[in-house]
């Protein structure tokens, strides 16, 4: 049994703890999958990088108001998929050989899955069934996630019929002319849009009656008119089996109008993501955790074991990977200065939903100020209502803001229209350095006409007290 100064288990954000401080410590890593984790492989990036031309796509289709006539002839889905992954892979080949190579001679990579049978203690298992034993001083757990698999009739078994998560639809080999998605979250509405945008016939089922629920009401009551409009979208549906056809697939639903099915050549499972904890065993060597699996941790990223911190999508309430990096660079300073050790700052999360339309949020929503009794206001501005907007005919799209009436502090903001993730951005800002709406608003110049005027001109409708 080999013994190490630091455990680092998982190479997505986990990876990024190992820095030239430690080159004195003998780490080990432990990877079952891929280095550079979800967002890298299976997540975040390769998503993103289907979602620009899926945007031009539909850009093409989109144009006719503004008096262009414009079309997609082709999708060539291998060309769009190759040029993905192969940048991704080579960039997690090379994530590997630093690891394994002599640049990092302190640090020993283990290729399998680790379980803890112990606090400290793990056992690896590689492709091939060797076990190897590893402990160490200290621990740093980042394993993430996986995609959530329902218990559907027809999914699980034996011989369950073919379908695809996130971690596999992307490196498909053609271009499916129809895909059913089960989900309503934010990732099944982004391949939703990648697959719509590309010409599939995409049929989304969903068991509530809106998409997006995590949102702010408003937000998710427009992206699901908006989602009915573009494509097939069932809604308050319950799924009863799954079962193969000549063809593809059929999903068999139930609602209040009665049993009924839909059928497509491809079925995306995307019904959320779970923690690893369950791999590793965690339970069962004496880590706490919440009810939906995730390891506890404090303020510090420690979980109740001396020496072990955890971070990322295994312990965060944020499956977001601007959260894990975060959390990583937390926890390597404390790994560093344990007598002087820094907090987590979790205020102000903001997130993005990279669809048509685009959505971004951060703070509370108001249906959360309210149980939270916050004492807010609030303002909307339609995209319509700036020059910016009126340049791209957008009609649907709007800003949200909540702020406390008397300090003019921000509370939330939400955003569903063109570039949302990017127009956030002065009001994270505002939010993380405690900028008042007051402030924001007139303590600077806002160009015109662009689409931060959005922001100017919400801020300014604010219903706020006299200073």
């Amino acid at each position: 049994m080999r013994h190490f100064d630091l455990i680092v288990i998982g190479t997505g954000s986990g990876n990024s703890v190992i820095g030239p401080q430690f080159d004195g410590w003998s780490i080990a890593v432990v990877e079952k999958g891929e280095f550079g984790g979800t967002c890298l492989n299976a997540g975040c990036i390769p998503t993103k990088m289907y979602v620009y031309p899926a945007d031009l796509a539909y850009g093409a289709e989109a144009v006719g108001p503004l008096g262009v006539d414009a079309q997609v002839d082709k999708v060539h889905w291998s060309r769009l998929r190759d040029r993905i992954f192969g940048r991704i892979d080579s960039i997690e080949a090379g994530g590997r050989e630093y690891r394994t190579g002599p640049r990092t001679p302190n640090t020993t990579v283990f290729a399998g899955t680790g379980r803890f049978t112990g606090p400290k203690a793990l056992s690896i298992t590689d492709s091939s069934g060797v076990l190897q034993e590893i402990t160490g001083d200290r621990i740093v757990i980042a394993a993430g996630g996986r995609p959530v698999v329902p218990p559907i009739h027809g999914l699980l078994g034996d011989n369950p019929v073919p379908f695809h998560t996130s971690d596999s639809i992307m490196r498909i080999d053609e271009l499916p002319a129809s895909i059913i998605i089960i989900g309503g979250g934010y990732i099944a509405a982004e391949f939703a849009h990648v697959f719509a945008s590309f010409g599939t016939k995409v049929t989304q089922i969903t068991r509530g009656e809106f998409l997006l629920t995590h949102h702010d009401r408003d937000v998710s009551e427009r992206f699901t008119m908006l989602t009915d409009q573009r494509y097939d979208l069932l809604t308050s549906r319950k799924i009863v089996g799954v079962t193969r056809t000549d063809t593809g697939v059929s999903v068999e639903m139930d609602n209040h109008a009665g049993p009924h099915s839909v059928e497509a050549e491809v079925l995306l499972v995307a019904a959320g993501r779970t923690p690893n904890t369950d791999v590793l065993g965690a339970a069962a060597a004496g880590y706490e955790l919440h009810p939906d699996g995730r390891i506890v941790v404090d303020e510090f990223q420690r979980t109740g074991v001396e020496g072990v911190f955890a971070l990322g999508d295994i312990s965060s309430d944020y499956a977001l990977k601007h959260v894990a990096n975060h959390e990583s660079r937390v926890v390597q300073h404390n790994l560093e200065f344990p007598d002087k050790m820094v907090a987590a700052d979790h205020r102000f999360v903001p997130a993005a939903v990279f669809t048509h339309p685009q959505i971004a949020s951060v703070g509370l929503t108001e249906a959360q100020a309210k149980k939270k009794r916050v004492n807010y206001v609030v303002a909307t501005q339609e995209y319509g209502g700036i020059a910016a907007g009126w340049a791209r005919e957008d009609t649907t799209g709007f800003l949200k803001l909540l702020a406390d009436p008397d300090t003019g502090l921000l509370v939330g903001a939400h955003i569903i229209g063109p570039e949302a993730a990017v127009v956030i951005q002065p009001l994270i800002q505002a939010m993380s350095f405690g900028q008042s709406a007051r402030d924001l608003a007139r303590g600077q110049y806002w160009i015109h006409p662009a689409l931060t005027e959005l922001v100017e001109n919400a801020l300014l409708a604010l219903p706020l007290n006299p200073a």
